[in-house]
């Protein structure tokens, strides 16, 4: 994990709606079976693009993400008044133990530092949820970051198992895979 940021300059592309075909709307909220008395912890949220598709369901969402450029886009973009912006490196989470019911990182997780799934396992609490999607290694490259940079499901899930997690699904698709836990 690890590899660079998304570049805030191309920040526009990030709001794109043919996103939806790699992670629908109802997908991300099926997956996380969110409600409307949750706290989600959106990691790497960027634009905020799958954060207001949380937003629309949960109670109160964090959106974090490690470069402020993301945040000014998301403000000029129009924040909804249940979420609230951290920039903060996903490895040092500025939120309590057991603060949070669902963490999600949609087409993160490649960029994550050492030590963020150890600080997500911190903040949820005990039976909360974790959703991770990302571009898959098996994937063609077409769209995503480079093949090298990315993960397969397999390799994911159990680096989530490693970190005190219990794998509830691990799914390959043709270009991102779905890992979904519970501490």
């Amino acid at each position: 994990m690890g590899f660079h940021t998304f570049d805030a300059e191309r920040a526009d592309k990030l709001e794109r709606t043919d996103r939806f075909q790699h992670l629908s709307a109802e997908e991300l909220v099926g997956a996380t079976a969110v409600a409307d008395d949750d706290t989600v912890l959106d990691i790497g949220s960027g634009t905020g693009f799958y954060t207001d598709v949380l937003a629309e369901v949960a109670e109160r969402v964090y959106a974090v993400d490690v470069q402020p450029a993301m945040h000014a886009y998301y403000r000029r973009k129009g924040v909804p008044e249940s979420v609230g912006l951290l920039a903060a490196d996903a490895g040092a989470l500025p939120l309590a133990d057991d603060s949070v019911d669902i963490a999600v990182s949609t087409m993160t997780y490649h960029e994550l530092p050492d030590g963020a799934l150890g600080d997500l396992a911190r903040v949820l609490r005990p039976g909360g949820r974790l959703v991770v999607v990302d571009w898959t290694s098996a994937g063609t490259g077409s769209a995503g970051p480079p093949l090298a940079e990315r993960f397969d499901a397999w390799s994911a899930g159990a680096a989530i198992d490693a970190a005190g997690f219990t794998v509830r699904r691990t799914e390959s698709r043709r270009e991102t895979f779905l890992v979904t836990a519970v501490r």
